[in-house]
Parts: C-alpha cells; structure tokens; sequence
C-alpha cells in the first residue's frame, strides 16, 4: 500500500517537491542554453543518400532551411522492420514537424536499410516524414550509429562519446539524433549528436509516464514498448534490440 495522507499533508509534500521540480527546470533551460553554445565542426566528407525522388546529399535533405534534424533510426539492412523504441520516438516527431518546418528546421530519418524496405515500413506505420537510406554510405558509420562486422567481432564498439563493451549495446545498429546547420556560404556544420537515453525529452509518452504512480512500468528499460500497431499481440514482449537480434544477426 502507498502512504496515504490527509488533503494538508499531501499538499505540503507536493508544494516541496515542486521545488525541485522548478529548480530542475532552471538548470535544463541552462543546459540548453550551453547546447546552444557548443562549438561547431565543419562536415567536409560527401555523404549521398537514396530518396524517394532519387540520390541527395547531407546539404540537400535542409531543404531550403537552415537547420537539420537527422533521426538514426535503427533499421539495418537485412532487417523486416523498424525499432520499435525508434518507431516510438518518430510517432511523437510526426506531430512536430509542422512546427518545426515553421522555425527553420528540417527533420529527416536515416537508415541503412534499402529504401524499398524503409518506404514499406513508413507506410504501413502512417508516417509522413522524409526518411532516406544511407546503404552503400559511411553517415551512419562516422556518426557512430552503425558498426562494423570486425568492431563486433572486437567486443568494442564506440558509441555515446566512449569505448563501450557491455554486451548490450553490442549490436550493428543503435539510436542517435544528430543536428546540422547551414551557413549562407552552403557550408555545413555538425553541431550536435545525442545518443542511448540522450534522446528521451524527445519522447513525450516517457514524460506523461514518468508523472503517473507506475511510471514506466518496465522490468528493463524499453521492455514495455511495442510499435504502435502491436500492442494488441501480447506475444511480442521484447525489448528493442532483442526484436532486431535475429534480423541483425541473419
């Protein structure tokens, strides 16, 4: 059984806690403000991408603006579907996008699988946003979201800024977000790159859980998420890189 109080106490502790909660919101606004202000590197390697209206470079998927979300969406190349915890994260950008588009900043998903399969899979999850694949590129590999037969093979990937051997992350496909600018000259910047649970303020079902007693719910993490047309097929428990294990590893 939880605490249970009287209408006083309970407002006493929630006025306490919500205290830290301002004060957790200050110091978010400040991290924001230093992402802001992080240097820039230069992106001088051509990347070429397969669109639906043929091959595109990295300039080419701003769009005209001057901003560039990219989405590592984990879908590998002999995979039959998209993550599910991916999935996740592109059902809450659908719905910003409009917004997006109307402050200067493009978002564009990047796979490695061929687009034939990517075109498949966003149409049967009712997706409207631009997805390239970047097979027969290096993007995903030196932005540290794809990973080689021999790095596996190594027990040592380099994901999220270190050397990681843990056996779990040890896959050839794992999430990121990266972010690009353009300069009036045409020239194009890294800016930015979040990776593992860098991305979570982009997933607002995690923020709407977070505040409900149960919160999560999860034995561990991600366990509990389903692609949205699935969650009826209680057969389909796994977490994100156990769904793909098989796939990956055919």
């Amino acid at each position: 059984m939880h605490k249970i109080v009287s209408g006083e106490e309970w407002l006493a502790a929630r006025k306490g806690f919500l205290a830290k909660e301002k004060e957790f919101t200050r110091l978010r606004d400040e991290l924001s403000r230093q992402r802001r202000e992080l240097p820039w590197v230069k992106v001088d390697k051509t990347y070429v991408f397969d669109g639906p209206n043929g091959e595109e470079s990295l300039s080419d998927l701003f769009a005209g603006r001057g901003q560039l979300i990219v989405h590592h969406f984990m879908f590998g190349p002999d995979w039959e579907a998209g993550c599910p915890s991916c999935s996740l994260e592109a059902d809450h950008a659908e719905g910003a996008i409009v917004h997006l588009e109307n402050h200067e900043v493009t978002y564009v998903r990047v796979s490695r699988a061929p687009l034939a399969k990517i075109e498949a899979y966003k149409k049967r999850m009712g997706w409207n946003a631009k997805w390239v694949s970047s097979y027969g590129s290096d993007f995903n590999f030196d932005f540290h979201v794809s990973f080689t037969e021999t790095e596996l093979a190594s027990g040592k990937i380099y994901y999220n800024y270190q050397t990681i051997t843990d056996e779990k992350y040890q896959f050839d496909e794992l999430p990121g977000l990266s972010v690009f600018v353009k300069d009036e000259n045409g020239d194009v910047f890294h800016t930015y790159s979040s990776y593992a649970r860098g991305n979570e303020e982009a997933i607002g079902a995690f923020i709407y859980l977070d505040i409900t007693p149960k919160g999560r719910n999860e034995t561990e993490i991600m366990d509990w998420v389903r692609r949205h047309d699935e969650y009826e097929d209680a057969a389909k428990s796994q977490s994100c890189c156990d769904s793909e294990r098989g796939a990956s590893a055919a």
